[in-house]
């Protein structure tokens, strides 16, 4: 009797585990770090894809996201999705670089300069973009873009004769290459620290959106807005591919369906942030310029220069991505 009591016992718990486990499978939780504040558009739309799947994932799944790298800092999110410390993140294209030449291609200037040519550009890429990630066992859910990159300094610049020697903010591998080409000196600097670098002359002038002129209160602390639009970089949400995969083929349509809309989303606020957040640094006191006729011409040389370097850094891969976007 002792022993059919025992039998039992080890049954029911193992009956209970079971339960346990099927329960928890059942309701899998994903945490979702993203490198920027909840002020920002990009965080915005991470949010309205988390809360797509959570209302529509049928208790399955639940994505929590994690802002203003609260949970992962920004340089570490890519590994911490990668090593599957996490399930998904955001990243900003750009700050991958150095793992392939395809992620530099985001930050490259002066090649698609509005927003239509930007989302051919990302059509063009985005077959290499995906096998790039797919290396590393990751999938790519959606881009969301930035407004274009403009140039912001405490004088007036009409050549880069103007720009000479001062210390430029940087945040990726090409744009620290740019600052070089432009005889500035690269600094790197989170967009965190944008506001502290400036106000302590940890740099001088910076090459970024609109966006984040607004976001970080620039006004106080610039005085000159140039309008280049060197490029339209992009921030992207991927997840770990093994991850996705466990997750039921329902569920995982929830998710893809989600990051569709997001993304459609993401590229309708970056139009629509770019007219209103370059207005809002006029109205808060920003001098808002045209570049000069020589500044351009200026900057468009070293455009050229570093669409050369990339194609011969990217090699066929490149020489196709190029050859794509050029046909549209």
């Amino acid at each position: 009797m002792k022993r059919f009591t025992q039998t039992t016992a080890a049954l029911l718990a193992s009956i209970l585990t079971l339960g346990a486990t099927s329960t928890a499978s059942a309701a899998t939780r994903w945490d979702m770090p993203t490198p920027y504040g909840d002020g920002t558009h990009q965080t915005q739309v991470a949010r309205s894809f988390a809360e797509e799947i959570n209302a529509k994932a049928n208790g399955k799944l639940t994505v929590n996201v994690h802002s203003g790298g609260s949970l992962i800092k920004h340089p570490e999110i890519h590994r911490a999705v990668k090593t599957r410390q996490v399930p998904i993140g955001e990243v900003f294209i750009g700050r991958l670089g150095n793992i392939n030449p395809i992620f530099k291609l985001d930050n490259i200037p002066f090649l698609a300069t509005d927003f239509d040519s930007a989302e051919k550009l990302y059509q063009a890429s985005k077959p290499a973009l995906n096998k790039a990630l797919a290396k590393e066992n990751l999938i790519l859910l959606y881009t969301s873009p930035w407004p274009a990159q403009d140039l912001y300094s405490n004088k007036p610049v009409n050549s880069l004769a103007d720009l000479s020697g001062m210390k430029m903010r940087s945040y990726s591998p090409t744009t620290s290459r740019l600052a070089d080409l432009m005889g500035t000196t690269p600094v790197n600097i989170p967009f965190s620290d944008v506001a502290q670098a400036f106000t302590t002359n940890a740099v001088e002038a910076m090459i970024t959106s609109p966006s984040t002129g607004v976001n970080s209160q620039s006004w106080d602390y610039i005085s000159h807005f140039t309008t280049i639009h060197a490029w339209i970089p992009k921030n992207m949400v991927f997840a770990n591919k093994r991850v996705f995969d466990r997750l039921d083929q329902a569920t995982q349509q929830v998710i893809l369906t989600a990051a569709a809309n997001a993304e459609k989303k993401g590229w309708a606020l970056g139009r629509k942030l770019a007219v209103e957040h370059t207005d809002a640094l006029a109205e808060n006191g920003i001098k808002v310029t045209e570049p000069s006729a020589q500044l351009v011409s200026e900057l468009e040389k070293i455009g050229a220069t570093m669409i050369d370097e990339w194609l011969n850094e990217a090699g066929n891969t490149g020489k196709s991505v190029m050859d794509s976007y050029q046909s549209m």
